[in-house]
């Protein structure tokens, strides 16, 4: 926890910090990849430094764990902690990282703020830093001693290649060497690591999206990221019969063990984790009620359609709910109903004590989430799952 002498200086700083924590960040990644270009070769994305993103999660994650430490003494933000803990074990983020980002962001700080930076002041930003620091340090290695072997990147051949929808196609893979597997969680992803056009190696989250607790194949389904870097990739290069890396599997929404109501509201690709969480229940012969809920362009571009149509049919107390922009021509077979337009829980019969799951685009994420504690799901019964840097915190500061 924050120092007596620590916290009076982080309570006065912390406005002039998090007004130039967006020009702090750039600095500090450019200095970074000056002195260690490595770092984008498989850990940093290449793609999330162009346009922003990891610059804005960096600086919401920094703001958000200083703002706890004044508003909340004697306690650490666990969820946010765990999140980026589970993000970082998926690269592979290693104890000696953590100082050589201590190096730059401090000389960072130090260049763009000047002679605001005393003595007294850099030492106690010094002070949150590794509080957050060895507070990650301790989750990850958890994370790490609880797999079932010692390597970061293990080999899988892709042995089915197949459309999911429109632009998604969903791989299977099985081992392609003897490294023991870990087996995952309904909700969790695995990190894809392969060389792109111009042979750096570039690492992307995909949520497991069936068999996740399987240990003899992994199942993810990619969309197509028009200007990306690695999901073209795999859609047009990556073939049966490849060989890619994967990591464990990581992620800390996942299905609860209780046998209480479940909701799992998804749009677009974010329905994956939710088709994983269904595969579980229906493999199981779950008993529990679910309640799913969808939005989609429309009918053709929902990835996993028939998947989850099936298993909510496989579930006795299982019913989907889906929300159209371009409603279907006909009515949508084993949905209990098709709306147009995009979801709101307004006119949602929502189950009693249950636990709500989100994955999707931020922007719904948050308006669902709204919607569902004004309707009287506590906070703590709701979680979700933000694809690539988490800017959930960034637009919360």
């Amino acid at each position: 926890m924050l120092s007596e002498s620590a916290r009076p200086v982080i309570e006065a700083t912390l406005p002039l910090v998090g007004s130039r924590i967006g020009e702090i960040t750039p600095l500090f990644y450019q200095k970074m990849f000056a002195a260690h270009p490595e770092l984008l070769n498989g850990v940093f994305s290449r793609a999330n430094q162009a346009n922003g993103e990891q610059r804005k999660a960096l600086a919401g994650a920094i703001a958000a764990f200083a703002t706890h430490l004044v508003q909340n003494p004697g306690t650490l933000p666990e969820a946010v902690l765990s999140r980026i803990a589970h993000k970082h074990a998926s690269l592979g983020i290693s104890e000696d990282q953590y100082q050589i980002v201590y190096k730059y962001l401090f000389e960072a700080i130090a260049e763009d703020l000047g002679e605001a930076v005393t003595a007294e002041v850099a030492a106690a930003w010094t002070e949150v830093y590794w509080l957050m620091a060895d507070a990650l340090i301790k989750i990850e290695k958890g994370l790490y001693g609880r797999q079932a072997n010692n390597v970061m990147w293990a080999p899988w051949r892709v042995v089915e290649k197949k459309g999911a929808s429109a632009s998604t196609v969903t791989f299977v893979l099985e081992p392609a060497d003897e490294t023991p597997v870990t087996p995952g969680r309904p909700g969790q992803f695995v990190s894809v690591r392969i060389p792109v056009e111009d042979g750096l190696l570039q690492a992307r989250q995909y949520s497991l999206s069936a068999d996740a607790e399987s240990t003899e194949r992994r199942v993810f389904t990619a969309k197509y990221n028009d200007g990306g870097e690695v999901s073209p990739m795999l859609h047009e290069k990556v073939q049966a019969g490849d060989v890619v890396e994967l990591s464990n599997p990581y992620g800390d929404v996942t299905l609860d063990d209780g046998d209480g109501p479940l909701v799992l509201a998804s749009a677009g690709i974010g329905c994956t984790p939710s088709a994983s969480i269904l595969r579980s229940l229906a493999d199981a012969g779950s008993d529990r009620e679910v309640l799913v809920l969808h939005a989609e362009r429309s009918l053709e571009a929902w990835a996993l359609s028939g998947q989850m149509l099936d298993d909510v049919e496989r579930i006795d107390d299982a019913a989907l709910h889906l929300w159209l922009q371009t409603p279907a021509a006909e009515p949508v077979e084993r949905a209990t109903e098709a709306r147009e337009g995009y979801m709101s829980l307004s006119d949602v019969d929502l189950p009693r004590d249950a636990n709500l799951y989100l994955c999707g685009p931020l922007p719904f994420m948050q308006k669902i989430r709204s919607e569902a504690i004004a309707l009287g799901i506590p906070a703590q019964k709701i979680h979700y799952e933000v694809f690539g840097p988490d800017l959930w915190l960034a637009s919360a500061n």
